[in-house]
């Protein structure tokens, strides 16, 4: 069963991916693939600086990241952006289908339960892991171009000044920021659209995670 995982930023989907993951899920974070198809070097990169300039890197020759979110999460940046993902989202799609075949294949053959998106494998069960999460933070953006087929989409939220709040103090970002970062995404109710289960962050961390078992109990089930 392929589920889509998704969220805004700082609603704690990547607590949920985690949790989802000690559970025996397969995880594809689509943020770690995001990462890795700029990597110096990558087509990807070099399409960037084509389109940016040089502006774009950093004195090692990375992709500037502080820069680069100044240019694409501004207001009134929104044809930037647009840009920007239109280089990266093609690079992180076929990524996610290598590493879905290759666990398969793995899983098939040598009992891998579970992997991460570095593919590395962790053999703890006898049979391939019945639930694929795609984890994505922008499906509700995507998801008229996303190549893959969700059985369920999660959705985990929480309100905008706890989001807020968590990237000022966990993440070191001045208010202004913050908030444009979280108007730059779809809103709630569009994320909630397309998704059939939601998960909400603002509880504590064991009702939380009290939810995601029982939701993953119930997809395993159906996965059967």
């Amino acid at each position: 069963m392929r589920i889509a995982l998704t969220g805004g930023i700082a609603a704690g989907k990547s607590t949920v991916s985690r949790r989802l993951q000690s559970l025996g899920a397969y995880v594809i974070d689509y943020d770690e693939l995001s990462r890795a198809v700029i990597e110096p070097g990558s087509v990807a990169l070099q399409r960037i600086v084509s389109r940016f300039g040089s502006a774009a890197l950093d004195a090692k020759g990375r992709l500037n990241r502080s820069w680069m979110a100044s240019q694409v999460f501004a207001p009134g940046h929104e044809r930037e952006k647009k840009v920007l993902e239109a280089i990266i989202h093609p690079q992180v799609y076929a990524q996610a289908a290598r590493l879905e075949e290759q666990m398969l294949k793995q899983g098939h053959a040598s009992g891998i339960a579970r992997t991460d998106a570095d593919s590395s494998a962790d053999a703890r069960g006898s049979a391939a892991p019945s639930i694929i999460v795609h984890e994505i933070p922008l499906l509700a953006e995507v998801a008229a171009s996303i190549p893959f087929v969700f059985e369920h989409v999660i959705s985990v939220e929480a309100p905008v000044d706890t989001r807020v709040e968590r990237m000022v103090e966990e993440r070191h970002m001045s208010q202004r920021d913050a908030l444009n970062r979280v108007n730059s995404q779809a809103t709630r109710y569009e994320r909630e659209g397309v998704a059939d289960i939601i998960i909400d962050s603002s509880e504590g961390i064991e009702q939380m995670f009290e939810r995601v078992d029982t939701v993953y109990e119930e997809l395993s089930k159906q996965a059967v």
